[in-house]
């Protein structure tokens, strides 16, 4: 029959075949992937037998090493009079004895003497301290003081601010807490006893330098006034006390 009358049986026929050929070139795909599957996995298999043969080698070898150390070491501690004590478990060949010479003179430098080293002496121990001085008011800075300058303390209300002259090249900043006790008209150009070794301390920003001497009671609170015809820098004694001061007094 001609085709012509089957067009489509042609067409059929034609997938068909190529169909066919796909199907037969998986199947050969499929076998040279499993024949190179096969082929990788020799290989592989090859190279770890190799390894294997290798390390082994390598272990002899180190094995070997380390057997003919331990007869040096053994043969060395016989003969020095070290006794050898066999290890539960395990066949100890006995050493040969080698008789015992006497060290060279490279191995009796290396070997340590057995000489005692002399001990050293502790050093002696270091001179005590001074003893601190007694605690009196002789050590205290007293000096007499006229106050050139006030005025409020920018940050805080309750203090003063005062330059007083105490009779050192410049007057010295002194903050005071006598805003309630004090006017502060009463404060300018006066006379006062003022604490001189203190250690300077910032008090709301304003480092202090000395301290006003006041007396106090429940009620109200006094500046201590020197003694008539004070100058400025005189220095205040106490009756009884020996005026030693100290540099600076230690806040502790």
């Amino acid at each position: 029959l001609s085709t012509r009358f089957f067009p489509g049986f042609s067409r059929f026929s034609l997938k068909m075949s190529a169909l066919q050929r796909v199907l037969a070139n998986n199947e050969v795909a499929q076998q040279m992937i499993e024949s190179m599957k096969s082929e990788i996995s020799g290989i592989r298999q090859m190279k770890i037998e190799e390894w294997k043969k290798q390390l082994r080698q390598e272990n002899s070898l180190l094995r070997d090493s380390v057997e003919k150390a331990k007869a040096q070491l053994i043969a060395l501690e016989c003969a020095s009079g070290r006794p050898q004590i066999p290890i539960p478990g395990e066949n100890v060949e006995k050493p040969t004895k080698v008789e015992a010479q006497p060290p060279s003179s490279e191995m009796a430098e290396k070997v340590p003497s057995a000489e005692k080293k002399p001990k050293k002496e502790k050093p002696p121990p270091p001179p005590k301290a001074a003893p601190e001085a007694p605690i009196d008011v002789g050590r205290l800075d007293f000096r007499v003081g006229k106050i050139v300058e006030v005025s409020r303390h920018p940050d805080a209300d309750s203090l003063y601010v005062e330059k007083i002259d105490c009779g050192e090249p410049q007057p010295r900043t002194v903050v005071s807490g006598l805003v309630r006790f004090v006017p502060l008209e009463e404060m300018q150009n006066r006379m006062v006893v003022l604490l001189c070794n203190l250690k300077p301390a910032k008090m709301r920003g304003v480092t202090s330098e000395a301290m006003v001497m006041c007396a106090s009671s429940p009620d109200k609170v006094e500046i201590l006034a020197p003694p008539e015809g004070a100058a400025p820098g005189d220095l205040v004694h106490c009756q009884g006390f020996e005026r030693q001061p100290d540099a600076q007094l230690n806040p502790k």
